[in-house]
């Protein structure tokens, strides 16, 4: 009888222990529930965690650049900087542009070399799309490239990790324009504002058709709400930090 007690005994200990490691993962987590074995996955930096009104406007160049000069001359009516991520396909194709957008002082990202699906590639591969692709950017501007879009926004740990030893930030977006899908100016415009606020990053593309003529819409408005557009390279905390599993980065 006795026997049987002390064994009743060590199973609720056992249970006990159990349950304590599995609600312990849990807040942990932040929320996300994990066994002993499981790996929290790495996210990039979506959006920054700061109530200083300072946001950030993007623009991925891959294709065309047949509303750039317009672009930049907004963006200068305006005396806003802010970060262009370049392919570098693009990037040999308009040397003049990229060259033009980096004189005019706006911060240069790299946006991979062949515009692929990078969580495909293996290790080796995805090190050849990010060196060669930083590389052709400083040739052409003269300046170090520290930020990293990934194409279709489609990422892995291993690719964060890849990034993170070339000595690249990855930055996503938290509010997309959908300039892309040929919205009309006011279209664009309208879901921009309504989503911008302190920490935000835009997305959106030097080539889409009506994006230029949004810029002044977006501006005008945001900037009479207290916005400050800097480049994402000022936006975003360079030591000190952890990013959310939301992908909120935060002063640690």
């Amino acid at each position: 009888m006795k026997e049987k007690t002390l064994k009743a005994a060590a199973a609720l200990a056992m249970l006990f222990v159990f349950t304590g490691l599995i609600v312990g993962a849990y807040f942990s987590g932040g929320g996300a529930l994990y066994t002993f074995a499981a790996k929290k996955r790495e996210v990039p930096v979506y959006r920054v965690d700061r109530d200083d009104g300072k946001a950030a406007i993007s623009f991925d160049c891959a294709w065309g650049t047949d509303y750039t000069d317009k672009i930049l001359d907004i963006l200068d009516f305006y005396k806003i900087k802010c970060t262009f991520f370049v392919v570098e396909f693009w990037a040999e194709k308009n040397a003049d542009y990229l060259k033009k957008i980096s004189d005019r002082g706006h911060e240069i990202g790299t946006h991979s070399a062949t515009h692929p699906k990078m969580s495909a590639l293996t290790e080796d591969g995805m090190i050849k799309e990010l060196s060669t692709s930083s590389a052709k950017i400083t040739e052409i501007t003269g300046k170090e490239v520290k930020l990293f879009r990934p194409p279709f926004g489609d990422y892995n740990d291993r690719l964060l990790s890849v990034a993170k030893k070339l000595g690249l930030t990855t930055v996503q977006w938290s509010v997309d324009s959908l300039d892309w899908k040929d919205l009309s100016a006011e279209e664009i415009a309208t879901r921009v504002i309504k989503k911008t606020g302190s920490g935000d990053v835009i997305l959106c593309h030097n080539n889409g058709s009506h994006t230029a003529e949004s810029l002044p819409l977006i501006f005008s408005e945001l900037l009479k709400r207290g916005i400050t557009f800097v480049p994402i390279g000022e936006l975003i905390y360079t030591d000190g930090y952890f990013i959310a599993p939301d992908g909120t980065q935060k002063k640690a």
